[in-house]
């Protein structure tokens, strides 16, 4: 089990079990970890420098949501990640950011709508210096500002359930993820610029279907699907 990455000092026992799950979400989404393989509460405590409980809580969780089974006297074990459930999850938050996109047309005022095309000239610097974490933290910070005024609660939950398999850890590695962020956004905000609604959803559900089938084709390298 290939599992790195500490918790920060001073962090509460539920930030623990959820900085937890998420460590452990990014590590079956980046093919650290296969199906079939087994995650000892003991271990992966000692590894990420916390108690089992919350750690046990954390497994719990991802329980919940189908990522690992549990095993009565052997534990949990990592369910097998498929092609189907990657195209499924970025179908899922295709349509949701892009109905966000094109609420955004009739939201955001002007000075939002420059002050992304700002925000795109430092990720798209950033991806010419080879900066990964510039381009992911900015390239958060675009998609937020675009969703942002048009969630209701609701399709918050949904956006976040979507979305929490994100391996954001490994941004630069994903073949193709740092250039279609560059090169996707230029539709979605021209289509903001022009007011055009229809135009801004189907930029941005074509961005998120994209940046999907990329992280497929790249666990597919690697050989996590069938593992």
């Amino acid at each position: 089990m290939a599992i790195a990455g500490g918790v920060p000092v001073g962090t509460e026992r539920r930030q623990l079990s959820e900085h937890v799950a998420m460590v452990v979400r990014e590590a079956i989404m980046s093919g650290e970890l296969r199906g079939a393989d087994y995650l000892r509460t003991e271990q992966l405590a000692e590894r990420l420098g916390v108690s089992a409980t919350p750690v046990r809580e954390a497994l719990m969780v991802l329980h919940s949501e189908g990522a690992v089974r549990w095993e009565p006297r052997r534990g949990f074990r990592v369910v097998p990640l498929t092609e189907r459930d990657v195209v499924d999850m970025f179908a899922v938050a295709a349509f949701i950011e892009g109905e966000l996109a094109a609420r955004a047309v009739d939201l955001l005022p002007d000075a939002e709508v420059t002050r992304l095309h700002e925000l795109q000239a430092v990720l798209a610097d950033a991806a010419r210096q080879g900066d990964p974490d510039e381009v992911f933290r900015t390239n958060h910070e675009i998609h937020s500002a675009i969703n942002r005024p048009g969630l209701s609660a609701r399709l918050q939950t949904q956006l976040t359930m979507s979305l929490k398999y994100l391996p954001r850890s490994h941004y630069g590695r994903v073949d193709g993820w740092v250039e279609a962020s560059v090169r996707d956004h230029g539709p979605v905000l021209a289509a903001l610029a022009a007011r055009d609604a229809e135009a801004a959803r189907a930029a941005m559900r074509d961005h998120m279907l994209h940046i999907g089938e990329l992280l497929r084709a790249h666990l597919d390298r690697v050989g996590v699907f069938g593992a």
